[in-house]
């Protein structure tokens, strides 16, 4: 008896091992984005001007279309707010915009085709807050500056500007205070207030929140608006939302309907 269980736990055991080769090589075959293209100038987007030409997105070569012929223009520094129903094509404009998908059309931003450009280029001149913010194992100075281009008087100032300073400040670390995997030793709504923090520090004529507000309380709500409205006061905004509150003080509205501009 004592073999028959010892073999059958080996055989549980195998089994999970053969899971995690199988994710390996899963992993392994993805297809691979490619990084070649142009670079940009350090003042590219100048005014931030986005225009999509007849853009369609499918998520896979041969799955059905999630955008279909999308034609819109988003002038420079307009705060434009995007709603629809679930499932009507709102998440998948930052997509195209990213390239993170198979798309045809065009979308140009200051005049330059996205498509020519190199995406490590592309995607460091677009700042995005999500809904479910990233945070990295390592201090609070690595997830605000990962490649160490700012000193730190420069990040004690953005997190005075998202209402953070006093906080971190008061901790012994400071700067090098860890932050676990995920950010679970802070509060989603600080996590959310980091990641404001890392886009004010890049600075970017860009600006993308997906749904960024919907899992924080009302006052971080309107402390990330506030902030939003003065930091980014000359920058173009594209903000994702399902609470008309969340776009209130935006200049224009784009109503997405099956993955084309609702009437």
């Amino acid at each position: 008896m004592g073999a028959l269980q010892w073999g059958i736990q080996q055989t549980a055991e195998l089994e999970n091992n053969m899971t995690s080769v199988e994710r390996i090589f899963e992993y392994d075959s993805i297809e691979q984005e490619d990084y070649s293209g142009a670079d940009v100038d350090k003042t590219w987007p100048e005014y931030g001007e986005i225009v999509f030409r007849d853009i369609s997105l499918k998520y896979s070569s041969d799955g059905p279309l999630i955008l279909k012929c999308l034609n819109f223009k988003i002038s420079p520094g307009v705060k434009i707010g995007i709603i629809g129903r679930t499932g009507a094509g709102k998440s998948s404009i930052v997509n195209a915009l990213l390239r993170l998908s198979y798309t045809t059309g065009e979308i140009l931003i200051d005049n330059v085709d996205i498509r020519n450009l190199n995406l490590q280029a592309l995607r460091s001149k677009i700042s995005v807050i999500p809904q479910d913010p990233t945070l990295f194992s390592g201090t609070l100075r690595k997830n605000l500056d990962p490649f160490e281009e700012y000193e730190d008087k420069d990040l004690w100032n953005v997190l005075k500007e998202v209402e953070l300073k006093d906080f971190f400040a008061s901790l012994p670390q400071g700067l090098c205070h860890g932050i676990n995997q995920g950010g679970t030793n802070v509060s989603v709504g600080q996590r959310q207030l980091i990641c404001l923090a890392r886009a004010i520090l890049r600075n970017n004529k860009i600006l993308v929140m997906d749904e960024a507000t919907a899992n924080v309380d009302t006052e971080t709500d309107a402390l990330l608006q506030r902030t939003i409205r003065e930091k980014f006061k000359y920058c173009t905004v594209l903000t994702i939302a399902h609470r008309l509150e969340t776009i209130i003080d935006s200049d224009k509205v784009l109503v997405m309907s099956d993955g084309e501009v609702g009437s």
